[in-house]
């Protein structure tokens, strides 16, 4: 596929995509607080990742993203009316926008939680293996530690997502040697070594990177 012809099928997709109300303000909210957001095909990717999680019957995610409130109605809308998310950010205006947004959505208070933390300090002490989706859109530092943390709260099948986690491409820039692509590359390194995972990238959301656990 050329350049134009790959461009032509993004512009066209975005630019017809369903957008519903409640998803729209929490894009507006996010932006009111430069916080950056899904595109119309991330979040449509997203929305179907959480699909595979309703396959459970009581599906459930984690969110650590200060764009909870767009990442989270795509998670709802795949999950279904039985899904629950747990979302992580110590910024608490982000908090209260993911908040306005689900229940504006008309999503139960029942059906969310809010962990005011630093991901990396309370991912431990989450449940184990009761997890179907962690989404992580976290400092290239610490992609690493969020994946291992990450990991044993996923249930067989389960999923690990990782936004922006090749750094909009610049992880195949040679010449860049800082420590944030020095992170993204060692990351995407050891994700092809993970033999009890199945792995995808997509060209998504700065580079996205699914880790499946084998059931």
């Amino acid at each position: 596929m050329t350049e134009t012809a790959y461009r032509a099928l993004t512009d066209y997709i975005r630019s017809t995509a369903v957008t519903s109300e409640s998803l729209q303000a929490a894009t507006e909210g996010a932006a009111e607080f430069g916080v950056p957001t899904l595109d119309a095909i991330s979040g449509s990717v997203l929305t179907l990742l959480g699909s595979q999680a309703a396959r459970g019957a009581e599906p459930s995610a984690i969110a650590v993203t200060p764009a909870a409130a767009v990442v989270g109605l795509h998670l709802f809308e795949g999950m279904g009316p039985a899904g629950h998310l747990t979302c992580i950010d110590p910024e608490l205006e982000h908090q209260k926008l993911a908040r306005r947004s689900f229940t504006e959505a008309g999503i139960a208070a029942s059906r969310f939680r809010f962990l005011p933390s630093r991901p990396l300090e309370v991912m431990g002490r989450l449940a184990t293996n009761s997890y179907d989706i962690v989404y992580g859109d976290v400092a290239p530092q610490d992609m690493q530690a969020f994946v291992d943390s990450a990991w044993p709260l996923i249930r067989p099948s389960g999923m690990i997502i990782v936004a922006a986690s090749l750094l909009d491409g610049t992880v195949a820039d040679e010449s860049r040697t800082d420590r944030d692509t020095a992170a993204a590359r060692a990351l995407d390194e050891q994700l092809r070594d993970y033999h009890d995972a199945l792995v995808t990238r997509l060209p998504l959301a700065g580079g996205l990177s699914i880790i499946s656990k084998r059931p």
